[in-house]
């Protein structure tokens, strides 16, 4: 919640300044074609998807690589249909996939890859490990 107060005002504020230099009119202008910019992402997304599949195919990212392009060109056009000038600023940001390939590398979880262990052999790796059961009356 605290997250959503501290954009809002970092939304409101940018936009009365912004808006407050540049004009009523271009500030309409601004909110439709960023509006209408993020429409037409949304419209050829099948486009971008089709080419990070044909990145996937042939080994050029990897799975998360895959989900991280598509995840931000998605947001990034929503981004862009939201009016204000906070909005339109980060939507813009998350078109550059680099960009946010960076962003979401720096926060996202590490896991550790897989080691193909290599099985070297020990001085002991001649013995057989066995069993030696006593023969006596008391054990059964």
């Amino acid at each position: 919640m605290i997250y959503f107060l501290i954009y809002l005002f970092l939304e409101v504020t940018l936009t009365i300044e912004i808006a407050s230099k540049i004009g009523g009119l271009a500030t309409f202008l601004e909110i439709v074609g960023s509006a209408f910019l993020g429409i037409f992402i949304l419209m050829n997304f099948r486009h971008a998807l089709s080419e990070n599949l044909d990145a996937l195919r042939t080994r050029q990212i990897d799975m998360q690589g895959f989900s991280n392009r598509n995840i931000s060109g998605l947001l990034g056009a929503i981004l862009l249909i939201l009016p204000g000038f906070l909005c339109d600023i980060i939507g813009i940001l998350m078109q550059f996939s680099l960009l946010v390939t960076l962003i979401i590398n720096r926060f996202t979880r590490k896991y550790p890859t897989e080691n193909n262990h290599t099985y070297t052999t020990r001085k002991d790796d001649h013995v057989i490990d066995a069993e030696i059961i006593d023969d006596t009356r008391s054990l059964r």
